[in-house]
């Protein structure tokens, strides 16, 4: 029996990642890269509040350690920063349906990934998904004369992002709390350069986006809390499926309420990524039901999703 409490969690921050464009709207006057400053800097802020509230600042220090652990957590730190970059990017010069395509694609890109760093083996209709999607790009390619890169660059960091938490497995929390601290000496220097240089963007806001502007470190923080608690609860197969409720609503964003455009080839490169997408979780559902059916792996569901 699926977890209400864990589908309920898993739409609200699937939900929250997708209604995200709508927060970062409010700032496009503002540069990308200060935007992105002011997001590690409040981020950094609301996340230590939170360890500390948590009385967790112990466990959250002794996470980072010395070597490849603290390698690892830096690489992390540096591909979600792309991301948020990126997305910030995106959504700020008016590709909020492409960004939908980065995250529509992201699945299939983890199994790429996983093909290649993970030697991971895929099923016939796993490579036929890929062809599909590949196919999706291409005709997107063909009919603009360009590489979607917004959309590749989303899927590609957020990709290797995952790649990195498999190999070192920390908590939601902590692992926001570093990849944030981490780049936040250069996120202060930057937003220090600036203010000595007048070269602040941020001076543009009215006050009441300025204040709003300080909750950034909430709305990054709280739909990661949601996932992790999600992930607690429901296996990989469910997750699977509600994570599309994230960029379906970004396209329903860019197409209804921003009016981007959405030509023929748009419209039939996004049928051909959700064709390969539907094949994708097709599999992954009867995988996930072939290992609860199985005698062996009984024990484990009985205990529910780890």
């Amino acid at each position: 029996m699926t977890d209400r409490k864990g589908l309920l969690y898993a739409f609200l921050a699937y939900a929250g990642w997708g209604l995200l464009p709508m927060y970062w709207k409010l700032f496009e006057a503002m540069s990308p890269y200060e935007l992105l400053a002011y997001r590690i800097l409040w981020s950094a802020v609301f996340v230590w509040l939170l360890v500390v509230a948590m009385r967790r600042v112990p466990s959250t220090v002794g996470v980072m350690g010395t070597g490849p652990r603290a390698g690892w957590m830096a690489l992390g730190s540096v591909l979600i920063t792309a991301n948020w970059l990126t997305y910030i990017v995106a959504v700020n010069t008016g590709h909020v349906v492409e960004s939908s395509l980065g995250y529509y694609i992201n699945p299939l890109v983890n199994v790429l990934l996983g093909l290649v760093f993970l030697r991971e083996r895929l099923t016939a209709v796993q490579w036929l998904a890929m062809a599909i999607a590949a196919a999706g790009v291409a005709v997107m390619m063909a009919a603009y004369g360009q590489v979607p890169w917004l959309a590749l660059l989303l899927a590609g960091t957020f990709g290797f992002y995952g790649l990195v938490k498999k190999k070192v497995s920390v908590e939601a929390t902590e692992s926001l709390t570093w990849e944030t601290t981490l780049v936040l000496p250069i996120a202060a220097v930057y937003l220090i350069a600036l203010a000595l240089t007048h070269a602040s963007t941020v001076n543009v806001l009215t006050p009441w986006r300025m204040v709003v502007l300080c909750l950034s470190g909430v709305v990054t923080a709280i739909p990661l809390l949601w996932f992790a608690m999600a992930a607690k609860r429901l296996n990989m197969a469910t997750l699977g499926m509600v994570q599309y409720v994230s960029p379906t609503l970004q396209l329903v964003l860019g197409v209804w309420v921003y009016h981007e455009p959405f030509t023929q080839a748009d419209a039939i490169a996004f049928s051909c990524i959700w064709a390969a997408l539907l094949l994708y979780t097709l599999t992954l559902w009867r995988q996930q039901r072939m290992r609860t059916m199985s005698p062996a792996s009984a024990g484990v569901a009985a205990g529910g999703p780890s």
